[in-house]
């Protein structure tokens, strides 16, 4: 990532709409301001109503010089009380692509701006102090978050949840590791009793803290990424109408030739403030052609990895299910009998049905993919699978794979610790578990790992 200088973005969604923000950060940011203006700076963190001008309009004797390129406000935040630590300008204008394409022109003709980087100015926020790494990569999470759920997720650790744990547990590492090092340094010196002994207790402790950090059975990361739901079942069975009907869209295609289906095809779901992404699949049978069996190894393959797994079973034929399908029905499975508008509604096929499979009463839930009928009922059910597979999440959740492997990586080295130890080796242990908890939020030793973490951001963050 280029680094220094004075940049500009957009910090507002691309496309048309009625305002739109461009945020200009760095030691010209000011100079770029007054020159857009032609006045002088406004009060700090106050909104001014004013004109804006392309800075050399008038120098160069335009047909123009003295039409704005736009009428809007704009705001002044001098360094180091802003977003970045740095000077920081931002424009408010009219979000028509004319307005931005015009305001931009004005931007790129000042010698020394150049267009910000994706992450960029969050990066300078971490960089001059404005927040450590946890929270970086929260604001990141709260940009993408689209269901309340995750949103929660990623305020919890936008306010520094995850930064007070991993901190405290990095000064408990430190303050243990200057009792072994005092030991090792005034070994002449008369030093309290038992004062090495009394380093493992706490190193025991702590080691249970994080183990027990780790054992959440990834609930934080299921959360930010979404879960996945697979839907399966023989042919014609209605599995992609009720895709469809799910997405409210004709998302795949349906017909009433078997294994018309032959690919994965995947819809993003708000299933009460979870996200779920839920994939039709190929229609499970034998002696299908290369193409339609290469569809149902994807199924297989996709219903071996997802978190939970609609099956869906032909009410036509009730109480006889597809055997295939049947045997695919574990604890993560949500069974629907669909199409039940087909039936004859004396044999009240809409009440909710149970079936004995592996030896155990499942209840199977009667819907019709194309009138909606049970559907209410079905997805209810399939929402407290989705929160039972979630679980409860605390108030700092693990949410990264990278804050899971330096947590893993200070464990290891804490466990390495021992009473018969050399005392050396223990406090050298102890040095390691404490810079790798300062890597997770940036206190040291990150420069490896920033412009990975930066470049998921959007331009203009």
């Amino acid at each position: 990532m280029t680094t220094g200088g004075t940049i500009y973005a957009l910090a507002s969604a691309p496309g048309a709409a009625g305002v739109a923000v461009i945020r200009v950060s760095g030691p010209a940011a000011g100079k770029v301001l007054e020159a857009l203006t032609r006045a002088p700076l406004p009060a700090p963190r106050r909104a001014v109503h004013t004109r804006m001008f392309a800075p050399d309009s008038a120098e160069k004797g335009g047909k123009d010089p003295d039409l704005p390129i736009d009428d809007g406000l704009v705001l002044w935040f001098p360094g180091p009380g802003s977003f970045t630590g740095e000077d920081v300008a931002e424009l408010h204008i009219h979000g028509g692509r004319a307005c931005l394409e015009a305001v931009f022109a004005a931007l790129a003709a000042v010698p020394g701006l150049r267009p910000a980087e994706p992450g960029e100015f969050t990066r300078r926020a971490f960089e001059n102090a404005k927040m450590d790494l946890t929270r970086a990569e929260a604001l990141a999470d709260l940009v993408a978050a689209e269901t309340e759920a995750q949103r929660r997720q990623a305020m919890g650790q936008f306010l520094g949840g995850l930064a007070e744990l991993y901190d405290r547990w990095r000064a408990q590492v430190i303050a243990v590791s200057g009792e072994l090092e005092a030991a090792i340094d005034f070994s002449d010196e008369e030093l309290p009793e038992g004062l090495v002994a009394g380093v493992f207790p706490k190193i025991a402790g702590l080691r249970a803290e994080i183990a027990g950090h780790l054992a959440d059975d990834r609930r934080g990361e299921r959360l930010r990424e979404g879960l996945s739901a697979v839907i399966l079942g023989a042919p014609n069975v209605g599995k992609s109408s009720l895709l469809n009907k799910l997405a409210g869209r004709e998302a795949a295609i349906v017909a009433e030739t078997a294994g018309t289906t032959r690919d994965v095809i995947e819809v993003h779901l708000d299933l009460g403030g979870l996200p779920v992404s839920v994939a039709d699949t190929a229609g499970l049978r034998e002696g299908a052609e290369a193409v339609e069996r290469e569809g149902i190894r994807r199924a297989r393959a996709r219903a071996a990895t997802a978190d939970l797994k609609i099956l869906v079973f032909d009410a036509a034929t009730w109480p006889d299910l597809d055997a295939g399908t049947a045997a695919l029905v574990d604890g993560a499975s949500l069974l629907v009998l669909n199409k039940v508008d087909l039936r004859d509604p004396r044999k009240d096929a809409s009440q909710m049905l149970y079936v004995g499979i592996k030896g155990e009463q499942r209840p199977i839930y009667s819907v019709s993919a194309k009138t909606g009928s049970g559907l209410t009922e079905a997805l209810g059910a399939l929402e407290e699978m989705a929160r039972a597979r979630i679980g409860p999440v605390g108030s700092a959740p693990l949410t990264r794979a990278r804050h899971r492997a330096a947590l893993a990586e200070a464990l290891e080295a804490l466990e390495r610790t021992a009473p018969d130890k050399a005392i050396e080796l223990n406090a050298e242990d102890l040095r390691l578990a404490a810079r790798v908890l300062g890597r997770i939020t940036g206190r040291i030793d990150v420069e490896d790992v920033l412009d990975h973490i930066f470049r998921e951001f959007c331009i203009g963050k």
